[in-house]
């Protein structure tokens, strides 16, 4: 079964087992499990269901499985023939999640 999740103001299309890079779950840890209740679409074929917003009683469990910092990325900012110039690192909080069951 496939199901369109709304997580960390991004969507998915996930089927169990699927395993996903989304930014991290606040005052999580890993091996914990997280309920999902932004289901937007569920099913197949004939058994397909959309909501308006969301599919009413339709969840997703998904379990940490690691949480760790992306790709640090460098923003260099400079004012020509000011002098200004400033360099400035970031590196995002991201959680590995893994579907493990989904509730239609």
């Amino acid at each position: 079964m496939k199901a369109t999740i709304k997580t960390q103001g991004q969507q998915f299309t996930v089927t169990e087992g699927d395993i996903l890079i989304v930014n991290r779950y606040p005052n999580t840890a890993a091996g914990a499990v997280v309920e999902i209740k932004d289901v937007l679409a569920t099913g197949e074929g004939a058994n397909f269901k959309v909501g308006t917003p969301t599919v009413a009683g339709a969840s997703v469990s998904a379990k940490i499985l690691e949480n760790k910092r992306g790709e640090k990325v460098i923003v260099f900012r400079k004012k020509k023939r000011k002098g200004m110039e400033r360099k400035r690192g970031h590196r995002q909080e991201l959680s590995v999640i893994k579907i493990e069951s989904i509730k239609a």
